[in-house]
Parts: structure tokens; C-alpha cells; sequence
């Protein structure tokens, strides 16, 4: 497995308090060591969008990145199983999923070589665009 993927950590657009307690962590935008244009990132992170709320009530914006290179990719958070996990990312082309158990972040290719690898906790890899400050005075705004 690519060891980058284990650097990973996650930011979204607001403070999130109702972190379910067994999510799974998906993107759709081009496999490792591809490029592909915006347009068809864009139309794949739609389309996975749409698919997980066929699966899940419980989704939320995530943002994996690369604390080195910067690299940031836009995902989703859903509440949904493993296996059902690694299909959606076997579906969107993805080399590998993130899997959270009880704020325990695991790692899983999608494919054949399924397997949960712990790489530490994710609460502590996670920051917000907005701090929690502010996503009070937003809640208590007229």
C-alpha cells in the first residue's frame, strides 16, 4: 500500500459533533497516479454523492490531504459497512478506502486484498475549517 496514504488527514468545511461510530471515508476523484480533468472529478464525486444516499442518511464532507505535499482531495464520510465501503471505492476506481471504528482509523485496499490496517486515531487528524467557536455562534445567529 502506498505508505502516503497512511500520512493522511482530514478537514471539512464545519465543525461536526455527531461523528458516527463506524463511518467510512470514500472519494471519487482519480485513482493514485492518474489525472484526470476537473470536470470529470467533479462528475465522479457527484455521482458517489448520489450513490451513498442510497446507502446512508448519515454524510458528511471530508477532505483527505497531505500534510507534506499539500495534495487534498475532496471525499465523504458515510455511515455505511466495510464491505459495502471497499464496493463503492472498487465502483469509483479507488485504490484504497479509509474505515473508522470508534474513532480508530483503519486502511483497506478495495479490491481482493481487503483487509482493515489500523493507522492510528482519527479525531486528532482531523481540523475544520471553521472552528467550533464558530459553528456556535452560526447555531445561535437569529
Amino acid at each position: 500500500m502506498n505508505p502516503v496514504y497512511s500520512e493522511t488527514h482530514f478537514k471539512t468545511p464545519f465543525y461536526i459533533t455527531n461523528w458516527a461510530n463506524e463511518f467510512a471515508i470514500i472519494t471519487a476523484y482519480a485513482t493514485t497516479g492518474e489525472i484526470w480533468t476537473k470536470e470529470r472529478n467533479n462528475r465522479a464525486d457527484k455521482n458517489l454523492w448520489s450513490e451513498l444516499q442510497k446507502q446512508s442518511d448519515w454524510i458528511k464532507r471530508v477532505t483527505g490531504y497531505s500534510p507534506t505535499s499539500g495534495h487534498a482531495e475532496p471525499g465523504w464520510a458515510a455511515e455505511i459497512s466495510f464491505d459495502i465501503a471497499c464496493n463503492m471505492g472498487q465502483l469509483f476506481y479507488q485504490d484504497a478506502i479509509y474505515y473508522v471504528e470508534n474513532d480508530q482509523l483503519y486502511i483497506s485496499f478495495c479490491d481482493h486484498r481487503r483487509f482493515k490496517v489500523l493507522i492510528g486515531d482519527f479525531r486528532s487528524r482531523v481540523s475544520y475549517k471553521n472552528s467550533a467557536k464558530e459553528y456556535s455562534k452560526r447555531l445561535n445567529a437569529p
